[in-house]
């Protein structure tokens, strides 16, 4: 008889991280889970030997950043209170080191600002 283990869809969210960390698709993870996970999903990045950062994120949550040293510095710079807490500057960095559709980013920042309606496009025409 043979038995399988469920591997939580969390941690199989951060497995993936770490092959696209490793395989250098990505420089710099955010990976957040349920405190429960949070022992879990550091002993797999100690024994991979991936650097990482951690900030609540609410009463049940927990933010683990993961990657390069040189990002992880500037994150220990830059986010030093809660995600929702950054400003429009501080969140627009954040998203680019991770890698997010950068028009998005603009956007999300203008927005953000107060200057922007519509898409990037729009903005770009109107000016």
């Amino acid at each position: 008889m043979r038995t399988t283990t469920t591997i939580p869809t969390a941690l199989q969210v951060l497995m993936n991280h770490i092959y696209e960390l490793q395989k250098g698709v990505r420089h710099m993870v955010l990976f957040t889970c349920n405190k429960k996970y949070s022992e879990l999903a550091i002993q797999r990045l100690e024994s991979q030997g991936i650097p990482y950062l951690l900030q609540p994120a609410g009463q049940q949550n927990l933010n683990v950043y993961f990657g390069r040293r040189e990002c992880l510095e500037a994150i220990r710079l830059i986010v030093t209170r809660p995600l929702n807490q950054l400003t429009p500057e501080e969140d627009f960095i954040l998203g680019a080191m991770l890698g997010y559709d950068i028009c998005a980013q603009c956007e999300r920042y203008c927005k953000r600002k107060g200057k922007c309606q519509g898409t990037c496009e729009e903005c770009i025409n109107r000016n």
